[in-house]
């Protein structure tokens, strides 16, 4: 089973800024994971959270609730969130960091993530398709393929 987590301001998606995030919302996203999910025969629970304490316990709690690996897009905690880091290196699943949007081709601010170097991997900038290639990473891995 895999954890899709979306963090603050993704909510938004559709309404917010259209021409960097798409016109799609956070249903389409999440129906999305759910059908991709199911083509690769896992299941997959997906969460958002304008609240970094709601990300934090969803992280610590996800070994035990039976997940074997984490999607998330931090949002802007990206950027300056220690405490989503630590939660991230403090638990034993993989993780992958996936953006919609290439933060590397927007605001300076966005060029940096404290949360990248504690998963396993980063995807920005591909849309809705980074979280395919997260999902299809996580359980390949699990399943003895790759790195």
């Amino acid at each position: 089973m895999l954890l899709i987590l979306n963090g603050p301001n993704l909510n938004r998606l559709g309404l917010r800024e259209p021409g960097v995030y798409g016109s799609q919302t956070i249903e389409d996203l999440e129906r999305q994971c759910e059908a991709w999910g199911a083509e690769l025969g896992k299941a997959v629970t997906c969460r958002q959270s304008n609240y970094e304490g709601q990300l934090l316990e969803w992280i610590q709690e996800a070994q035990e609730q039976g997940f074997s690996g984490i999607v998330i897009n931090p949002g802007a905690l990206t950027h300056y969130s220690y405490a989503l880091r630590d939660a991230i290196s403090g638990q034993p699943l993989p993780v992958v960091e996936v953006h919609i949007s290439n933060v590397d081709a927007r605001e300076e601010f966005r060029h940096r993530s404290v949360t990248a170097a504690v998963c396993r991997g980063k995807i920005s900038g591909l849309g809705f398709l980074g979280y395919r290639l997260g999902m299809e990473y996580l359980i390949d891995r699990e399943n003895g393929v790759g790195a």
